[in-house]
């Protein structure tokens, strides 16, 4: 095994995680964006995602499809295996991972790491709010859920994403890649 590392990207719902991870990736283009198996419909917005209905998600995580799965929010999200061969060539590897998933990572990839995203209770009540997938209850129940602690023992970073989004991205490309910043 190489080097390389998975950067598991966490935070609670509306923080911002797919914006600054696109703009991560174009900062650092040998990065791999890693896009995950979800069990919701195609065309939601935000990340993307290979959308798969919940038996043909189920029968590819029994057949080991997966580096790591999980169930959150009524869905399931998967990694793909693949992941392992761009960590063997060298690549690091931008994760969208739950924070209920973090041990299930760190016990599946060596080099593993978090990017924990925050914003204020506000700034996600809005923008939870402006994506219009959730009802208010769904925004209510997210909401309450957002500081959630991370499990112990893992490699952290934090990054606030309250102000503009270029210098979240920038802050977060000098905490992943410090002599590229």
């Amino acid at each position: 095994m190489t080097g390389a590392r998975v950067i598991a990207v966490v935070g609670p719902s509306g923080v911002g995680k797919d914006s600054v991870m696109a703009g991560v990736a174009r900062a650092l283009p040998d990065l791999h964006l890693v896009r995950r198996v979800i069990t919701r419909a195609s065309g939601l917005g935000g990340e993307a995602y290979d959308a798969v209905p919940t038996d043909t998600f189920l029968a590819r995580a029994n057949d080991g499809a997966f580096a790591v799965h999980w169930a959150a929010h009524g869905l399931h999200y998967g990694i793909p295996r693949s992941v392992h061969d761009h960590l063997t060539a060298g690549t690091d590897c931008l994760i969208n991972f739950s924070r209920r998933a973090l041990g299930q990572g760190a016990r599946t990839f060596p080099r593993f790491m978090v990017l924990n995203i925050t914003a204020s209770p506000e700034t996600l009540a809005q923008r939870l709010s402006a994506r219009g997938r959730e009802t208010a209850s769904d925004i209510a129940k997210r909401l309450a859920q957002a500081n959630t602690p991370l499990p112990l023992g893992l490699d952290v970073v934090h990054l606030s994403n309250d102000g503009p989004l270029d210098e979240t991205v920038a802050r977060a490309v000098a905490l992943l890649q410090p002599a590229r910043a």
